[in-house]
Order: structure tokens, then C-alpha cells, then sequence
């Protein structure tokens, strides 16, 4: 069970105060929990505790960062089922899909342990001419300073781990705002940080309405933002933030393309995971499927017979693979489209109708394009088919978006993987596997309206540090 109030976590100590932020039972919709909310005050005063500390974190040992997040590591596998449930509660995840959150938690704070030792700087070659005879170069990567960092719903543990263990590793003291949907699982983190031996005063986690998200964009005491949401706030927010750094991952329409040469039964079972799990609400779900015309027909009715069996309800349970949405608005949305694409000359194989907050899992196929429920992200549990007659098509047809994250391609031909790799307009490309996959090591984010930069340890290592040069001559 939940406790009745969690404090928030200003300079590294827990504030028990403004408990005026109401936690939703996503499921039941009854009140879960209060969460202490930062005031204008609180705000500015964890960014000052932030910049403040900026020598301190840069001046702690690699040593000291590598213990502190082999601590959080260690911890959070003590109090992973007590996560796990805090997941299925705030954020409506079904059991088996807050497990494996709690799991990508636990990896990302043990591959930044391993990261922070890793080489962070190269001699370089100077005298390539004679007037520079003598001279030695090198460089390090130095931290950047103070970050802002603001997670989403949809992943509240391990999306703020993405943001949180890599600013340990890189030396910077941080602010983060988590999704006031769904809090409670990054002030768990702090609990633990709350025990590692990090520099006082360097790191804050501070719910705060959406204003408060202006002040960790514009104030120039911060020198990197990073935000993963809606591409409306993130491109809101970079237009706003100034000389600062800023790391943007925006979400997408992923599309997967199954040829001819795949193998069917090991396709089906990874389009169901990556279209549904976790309800379809992630930024990777399988939102546009490409299936080549000599194997649609099967596909399509393995696809329909797998998705017909899926199992809704109370994400407590551990048969349910399909939870509720965020809320009941975003549900109504998601059947709107669905309704939409319909009317415009798209058929529903199965699946469709909503009750409250859960969306029934859906399948449809031959949707005009224009169609938001193909050209906008989704969120929800809704896969759209496709058939086609070229792989050049199919590959025209993902690129076929203001979107571009990860795209997924099920062939066993090494020419067309290459095709593949070097044609599509997206961030990562996910051989025999969905746009879904991803793992901790991996430069992960997108272009177009997808975002940008990139996440993953060591990158996001990159873009918290800035070279410093040394030449002796």
C-alpha cells in the first residue's frame, strides 16, 4: 500500500510540507496519496542549491560516483516490489510491465557505475605543420554545471533515472521535476539518493504545477535542460531557454515493416508486446505496422486472434496486459480517433470501444493517412495495418511522417537492413525486432519532431559535459 503523504526532496532533504498534490488510483480513480508540491520559492531555491553546488559535484571523486550509484542500484533492488506496486497505482502499469520498469531502473544506475569509469578525454596529434613543431594537445570532458531536468508519466521510474544517474556520473548537481500525474516514483529515488553520500545541497526533486517548468527552462543558472514529453512543451520550452544546452525527446508514430522473408510466428508475439504493452502508452509503440502483400493476410488474422485475447482490468492483477490510460481525457481522445479513422474509410478489425479510463486493445487497418490516429502519436493501445508491394514503398511510407524515433524491420536480408539503415528518417533502426527495443548503452532519441539529441548513459554523459582543451608548448 501507498502512504498517505511523500515529501519532497530540496537539496538533498525531504521537505514535509504543502501536501497539496492529490495521487489518482489510475485504475479506481479514488485518491491514493498527497505529495509535498514546490512553491515559486522552493523552486528558486533548489535551482540556487543546484548552481551552488556546481564545484562540489565536479570535484567529487570517481569513486564516490560510482559508490553512490552502486548504492541506488543495491536499494532499489531491496524495494522493488514496493516500487513495482507504486507504479501499478499511480501510473495504472499493469504488474508485469512495472517489474520489468523497476528492472530498466536497477540497469540504468548500474551501467552509469560502470560509465563513470570509462576514458573521457584522448591526446591528440598536433604538429600537422612545421609552426607546430613542439606543441602537445589534449582534451577532457569537464562537467557542464547545473541541470533542469522534466520526466514524463508514462515511464516515472526509469525516465528519470535516463536523467538522474547520467548527471551522478557526468558531476552535475540537478533539479528534477517529475510528471504531477504521476510523482510518487521519483521521490522514491530520492528517498535513496537521500542515503548516498553525494555533495549536500546538489540534487532536488520538486513537483511543481507546469509553471514551474518555465522557471528550470529560462533561469540561467542552469546550463543543460532535458526534457522528455509532448513535442508542443518540449519545442515551448527550448524556445525558452536561452544560452542553456538542450536534450528534447518528443515521442512518435513508430512504424514497423514485416517482408516477406520474416518469420511469422516469432513476428506476431513481439508486435502484440510492442503495440500494447504497458496500454501503448510510450513514445516506441508499434503504432503503424507495413506487411508486405504476400504474407498480410496472415498476419493480419494472427494479429486480430492474438490481440482478441489480451486480458484488461485492475493493473494489480497478474493477468491484466492491458491497464488504463492516464486519464479518462486522454481515453476519450484515443476513442475519438479511433471513431474518426473509421468514419474517413478505415476498418476496425477488433477491439475499439472504451468504458471510463480503459481502451479496448485496437486494431485497424487501410486508414487514410491524414488520419491523426496514423499521423499524430496515438499514446493508447492502437495499432494501424498496412499493406505493401516494394520494400521502397514500405520504407517511403514510414519516412511518411513528422515523426522519426526508432523504426523496427522484420527481414533476414542483409542488403535490405542496410536499405533500411541508410533510407530511414529516425533516430534508430531495430532490426528483427519492434521500434520498442531499448537498452540502457544505446544512443536513443530522434529527429524531426521527435526531438533533440540523444539519451542513453554515456551520451547523455556527453551532452552534461563540454571539452576542455590543453595544448603545451
Amino acid at each position: 500500500m501507498l502512504r498517505e503523504t511523500y515529501p519532497l526532496f530540496l537539496g538533498g532533504r525531504a521537505v514535509q510540507a504543502n501536501f497539496d498534490l492529490p495521487v489518482y488510483d489510475k485504475f479506481s480513480g479514488e485518491e491514493a496519496a498527497r505529495v509535498a508540491q514546490a512553491d515559486v520559492g522552493t523552486l528558486d531555491a533548489a535551482i540556487a542549491a543546484a548552481a551552488g553546488t556546481t564545484r562540489a559535484m565536479a570535484a567529487l571523486p570517481i569513486y564516490a560516483r560510482q559508490a553512490a550509484l552502486e548504492h541506488c542500484a543495491r536499494r532499489f533492488e531491496e524495494r522493488a516490489a514496493e516500487l513495482a506496486m507504486v507504479l501499478c497505482v499511480e501510473a495504472g502499469k499493469p504488474l508485469r510491465d512495472a517489474r520489468g520498469e523497476v528492472g530498466r531502473l536497477i540497469e540504468t544506475f548500474k551501467t552509469a557505475a560502470a560509465e563513470v569509469t570509462r576514458p573521457i578525454g584522448e591526446v591528440l596529434p598536433m604538429v600537422t605543420s612545421p609552426r607546430l613543431q613542439g606543441c602537445r594537445g589534449q582534451w577532457k570532458r569537464v562537467p557542464i554545471g547545473a541541470c533542469s531536468l522534466i520526466s514524463p508519466f508514462n515511464f516515472p521510474l526509469n525516465l528519470a533515472a535516463h536523467k538522474i544517474a547520467p548527471a551522478i556520473a557526468a558531476g552535475c548537481p540537478f533539479v528534477l521535476k517529475p510528471a504531477s500525474a504521476t510523482p510518487i516514483s521519483a521521490l522514491l529515488i530520492g528517498e535513496v539518493l537521500a542515503e548516498a553520500n553525494l555533495p549536500e545541497g546538489s540534487w532536488s526533486i520538486v513537483p511543481c504545477p507546469r509553471n514551474g517548468a518555465d522557471a528550470l527552462a529560462s533561469d540561467e543558472r542552469l546550463k543543460l535542460l532535458s526534457f522528455t514529453g509532448s513535442p508542443a512543451v518540449g519545442w515551448a520550452l527550448k524556445a525558452r531557454a536561452g544560452k542553456k544546452r538542450v536534450v528534447l525527446e518528443l515521442g512518435g508514430n513508430a512504424a514497423c515493416v514485416v517482408d516477406e522473408t520474416a518469420d511469422l510466428e516469432k513476428v506476431v508475439p513481439r508486435l502484440i508486446t510492442g503495440a500494447f504493452y504497458q496500454s501503448g502508452q510510450s513514445c516506441i509503440s508499434v503504432q503503424r505496422i507495413f506487411a508486405h502483400t504476400s504474407i498480410y493476410p496472415r498476419l493480419r488474422e494472427a494479429l486480430v486472434a492474438a490481440t482478441a485475447k489480451l486480458r484488461s482490468g485492475d493493473p494489480r492483477n497478474e493477468d491484466t496486459f492491458i491497464g488504463p490510460i492516464i486519464s479518462e481525457k486522454e481515453a476519450r481522445r484515443i476513442s475519438e480517433w479511433i471513431e474518426a479513422a473509421v468514419n474517413a474509410g478505415g476498418r476496425l478489425l477488433c477491439g475499439g470501444k472504451r468504458d471510463g479510463v480503459m481502451v479496448e486493445p485496437t486494431l485497424l487497418e487501410n486508414v487514410p493517412r491524414e488520419q491523426p490516429i496514423v499521423a499524430e502519436e496515438a499514446f493508447g493501445p492502437v495499432a494501424v495495418l498496412q499493406e505493401f508491394a516494394s520494400f521502397e514503398e514500405a520504407l517511403w511510407q514510414v519516412n511518411d511522417s513528422k515523426f522519426g524515433l526508432q523504426a523496427g524491420v522484420f527481414t533476414r536480408d542483409i542488403d535490405r537492413m542496410h536499405q533500411a539503415w541508410d533510407t530511414l528518417e529516425v533516430g534508430g533502426v531495430i532490426i528483427g525486432d519492434v521500434p520498442s527495443f531499448r537498452a540502457d548503452p544505446m544512443p536513443y532519441g530522434g529527429v524531426k519532431e521527435s526531438g533533440l539529441g540523444r539519451e542513453g548513459i554515456r551520451f547523455a554523459m556527453e551532452d552534461m559535459s563540454e571539452i576542455r582543451m590543453l595544448v603545451v608548448r
